[in-house]
């Protein structure tokens, strides 16, 4: 197991619509820790850990959203593991 990080930023349809309730889950599901949370400019931020096909996985994922939101962009960043988080949760 190679574990990884990842910083997201998606933009699009992605607040209002159960973006960030459906990225609570599936991260939650595949075992990974970290946040996500809305941003001021309508964007959904997301920071996860853990190992690498199931970072790959929720990201692959996250790209199509919800059935309401409309992805229209997405930026990863990846980064090394902190080990900071417990779980995955919703912040703010």
């Amino acid at each position: 197991m190679t574990a990884v990080g990842a910083h997201l930023r998606i933009t699009g349809v992605v607040q209002g619509v159960g973006f960030r309730y459906t990225c609570y889950r599936q991260a939650r599901n595949l075992k990974l820790v970290g946040w996500v949370r809305n941003r001021p400019d309508g964007s959904v931020e997301v920071l996860i850990e853990g190992d690498r096909s199931a970072v790959e996985s929720l990201i692959s994922e996250l790209k199509v959203g919800p059935f309401s939101a409309v992805v229209r962009g997405m930026d990863v960043s990846w980064l090394e593991v902190s080990g900071k988080y417990p779980s995955f949760d919703i912040m703010g």
